[in-house]
């Protein structure tokens, strides 16, 4: 069992919190991840920069371009986090398109993630049908869970097919938008969060895309087991730096 799954178990509602990794600042990345944790967030998504980030938007976008511009690499960030687990104790998600993890060597990606401490993967752009034929066993094999994405437009018999396969949570996007362009949740999304929180999956749900604040986070865990923020967060990152994530936090959690 990895650290997501263990958290998984604990009866409170998680906030995981997504961030680029060389952004403001190219150096930035641990202290980030410290003060997340030490400011009550549960799980930390790390973003890999990629230069055509399809599932982003703009805000998430300039922060990766950023990131690459200051000089961030795969095998940076491995360097970075190389002593993390002597600090950080929640679970780290590495987020990233699959084409620098296929340039790494599939893998060699991995078995890196797993000597560091990373306990999943998000990858949006590897479909579940491929993940399923060709890399379920190496992710078994380093005990790392790949987390899929749902949009409401997503079939129940494929939602049923990623749940079978899925051994952590399923990321529930609350729209079919790209990342940061919504902002609180009507009934159509409300109504979607019911739909699939009566689906009865074996894996619990996490909810991304148009959190931003307290009353969001509500509204999203309401039928899901937590919630994600990334562009509001990257948004006070821009504005505040690493010291204004005490107070994100806050406003967030209450």
């Amino acid at each position: 069992m990895n650290r997501i799954q263990q958290k998984l178990q604990e009866n409170k509602k998680l906030l995981s919190i997504y961030f680029t990794a060389g952004y403001p600042e190219l150096n930035d990345t641990v202290n980030i991840i410290q003060s997340l944790q030490d400011n009550g967030v549960e799980m930390i998504e790390i973003g890999l920069p990629f230069s055509d980030p399809l599932a982003d938007g703009p805000t998430i976008q300039e922060s990766s371009t950023q990131a690459l511009h200051n000089g961030m690499t795969t095998q940076l960030l491995f360097e970075q986090i190389k002593d993390i687990r002597k600090t950080i104790h929640i679970p780290l998600v590495i987020m990233g398109y699959f084409n620098p993890m296929m340039q790494y060597g599939v893998e060699a990606f991995c078995a890196k993630c797993a000597e560091i401490g990373i306990d999943g993967l998000i990858i949006p752009d590897l479909p579940v049908d491929v993940y399923a034929e060709q890399y379920k066993s190496t992710f078994e094999k380093y005990n790392l869970s790949n987390i899929f994405l749902i949009t409401p437009q997503t079939s129940d018999e494929r939602i049923r097919f990623i749940d079978s396969v899925s051994d952590a949570f399923i990321y529930m996007v609350s729209s079919a938008a790209v990342t940061g362009s919504t902002s609180g949740f009507g009934d159509i999304q409300q109504d979607y969060f019911k739909r699939i929180n009566n689906l009865n999956l074996k894996n619990p749900q996490i909810v991304g895309f148009g959190i931003n604040n307290k009353t969001t986070f509500d509204q999203a865990t309401t039928f899901a087991k937590g919630a994600i923020i990334g562009s509001a967060f990257i948004k006070n990152l821009t504005e505040n730096g690493v010291q204004g994530i005490p107070q994100f936090v806050k406003n967030v959690l209450g």
